[in-house]
């Protein structure tokens, strides 16, 4: 199962309660909630000295341009196909204008108050604001809630206002409406292997095509070099780096790869690891008792699937402020390096509904302007099914996010090898918040004439159809704290899949050609041959039995699994 993310954040964005403060500017009502979220309890006004971090999101210049650029250099028949931007070229887009720059800054000095940027655009600005000051900037009231089966404490407030003229430049303001709810963290299925189970990488005979049927109930990286076609020769080049989001203390152990390797990769040196990166005070124990289950699984299959590429485990800490538990600060701080990793893999979501747009949209642009520098964004589409990123109870579907932004790529799970066929928890849907996008207007379009009436009035017609593509996500084989078990989930697929872009990156870049960057514009076009379809089974979810898979794209499986040698042909080697 994908580990997920949950959280309240709702967005007005119409909202014109105007209010005039002392400083006697206009003021609007920005964002509004219109009452506390399930789960939390008022104490009462915060304390006026209490210190308050907050974040304040600034228009960014040029947002469509950006797209524009992004999808220039990752659409197959565009002339500028590869061409990615430099870290300048992108941070130009994206940096507020220098008017909104001194319009907010202006604002703030009024209260006495001095902003930091913490993007590395610009557009993120810092504060370390009193309760008092903060309640004179945003003519507001921050309330002291606690969460009642947590016991954890946030200062909130139901609604905020900015000034009238910034307007244009002062996107929004975090946290203010965002109500910090604990994670739903469940843990992947965990199945000790049974005494006497031989690892596949020890059969004969897996060079051929031929998948043994021993992978129908155990999945290793010989089932996958044999199911699709992944070679075992070593990539070689080292600017090629595969990236492995961690995030909730899940760390990634280094001799728990020891083993994995030496059962079923023995024929990769038993002492490869991976480098660690860290951001918001993240670590890395190797206590082995520590080692996290996610965290493993997605080293085990990136390092063991994707040869000989180098693999960064990017640990997110606790102290995140970003509202989305750090998924908007990992990229900004991938943004700032010059050489961010060609590829991004993660396995951790949330619902959509737990998000406010704002927030959505600003993070879906962060993963655009990493995409037009040339890194490849795939995360897990989720668990569960129709009803959101881990099974429950719903009336409509739940689309899960970021599966639901355009700009990166959603990956479903399968199950069984002859043939594939869905399996029941991949999560998949269309998104309430973000558009149908060109890249995946005709597919969307021909799956909903195939549907008809199914399911309607229970999902968002006119929405960015998840997730992209599929693999493997059950009986999958991994060793975690010491011990050979078994996994399953979207959480599986995600490095998987990754794993098949970085051995191609590793063969364009050696040919002298661009690695793949952003995939959608390739998957759906000059890639879509190279996929295997996966047409049977369903998502069941919100006493439904969700979508049914079909010939084409579908909400369940994408366009299907990888065929590594059709791939190699569709990107020119």
């Amino acid at each position: 199962m994908m580990l997920a993310l949950s959280f309240f954040l709702p967005f007005l964005a119409t909202c014109l309660t105007y209010a005039t403060p002392l400083s006697g500017r206009s003021m609007i009502v920005h964002e509004r909630r219109e009452a506390i979220p399930g789960g939390f309890v008022s104490h009462g006004l915060a304390p006026k000295d209490a210190v308050l971090n907050l974040r304040l999101a600034l228009v960014q210049s040029d947002p469509a341009g950006l797209e524009e650029a992004l999808m220039a250099v990752s659409t197959p028949s565009s002339a500028l196909y590869g061409q990615f931007l430099s870290k300048e070229e992108v941070e130009k887009f994206v940096a507020p204008a220098p008017q909104s720059v001194a319009a907010v800054s202006a604002f703030l000095s009024e209260h006495g108050v001095t902003a930091k940027p913490i993007s590395p655009a610009g557009d993120w600005l810092s504060i370390d604001v009193t309760v008092a000051q903060a309640n004179a900037l945003f003519n507001t009231e921050f309330t002291t809630f606690t969460h009642t089966e947590t016991g954890a404490t946030a200062v909130r407030t139901l609604e905020y206002s900015i000034p009238a003229d910034l307007q244009g430049h002062l996107d929004f303001v975090h946290p203010t409406t965002t109500f910090p709810e604990s994670l739903n963290r469940q843990p992947l299925v965990s199945i000790p292997l049974p005494k006497g189970v031989v690892p596949l990488a020890t059969q004969a005979n897996l060079s051929t095509d031929a998948v043994p049927a021993s992978c129908a109930t155990l999945i290793t990286p010989a089932c996958l070099q044999a199911l699709y076609g992944i070679p075992t020769t070593r990539a070689t080049q080292t600017s090629n780096v595969l990236g492995v989001s961690g995030f909730i203390d899940q760390f990634a152990n280094q001799a728990d790869l020891k083993s994995f390797l030496t059962s079923l990769r023995p024929d990769l040196l038993s002492t490869t690891g991976f480098t660690l990166q860290t951001l918001d005070g993240g670590t890395n124990s190797q206590t082995r008792s520590q080692a996290g289950l996610e965290a493993d699984l997605d080293t085990q299959y990136t390092i063991g699937v994707a040869s000989g590429v180098p693999v960064a485990f990017v640990s997110v800490g606790d102290s995140t402020r970003d509202g989305v538990f750090g998924f908007l600060d990992i990229i900004n701080f991938l943004l700032a390096e010059s050489n961010p990793p060609h590829v991004l893999t993660t396995s951790y979501g949330a619902n959509e509904n737990g998000v406010s747009r704002a927030l959505a949209n600003n993070l879906c642009n962060a993963y655009a302007q990493l995409g037009a520098r040339g890194t490849s964004i795939l995360f897990s589409s989720g668990d569960g099914g129709v009803s959101g990123s881990q099974s429950g109870t719903c009336t409509t579907f739940v689309p899960t996010f970021p599966s639901g932004c355009p700009f990166m790529t959603s990956v479903g799970a399968t199950t069984g090898i002859s043939p594939e066929t869905s399996a029941t928890f991949s999560s998949g849907g269309f998104s309430n918040f973000f558009g149908i996008p060109s890249y995946q207007a005709s597919t969307v379009s021909a799956y909903l004439t195939k549907l008809g009436s199914t399911n309607s009035g229970k999902f968002n017609r006119t929405g960015r159809g998840f997730p992209d593509v599929s693999a493997q996500g059950e009986h999958v084989e991994i060793f975690f704290q010491g011990a050979s078990t078994t996994v399953a989930g979207t959480s599986c697929s995600s490095p998987i899949f990754a794993s098949v872009v970085s051995l191609l990156n590793d063969e364009l870049i050696a040919a002298g050609k661009s690695p793949l960057g952003f995939l959608n514009p390739f998957l759906y076009s000059t890639g879509l041959s190279a996929l295997t379809d996966v047409t049977t089974g369903n998502n069941p979810g919100c006493n439904t039995n969700g979508f049914p898979a079909t010939t084409g794209w579908d909400p369940v499986t994408g366009l299907g699994t990888p065929n590594f040698a059709a791939l190699r042909t569709a990107v020119g080697l």
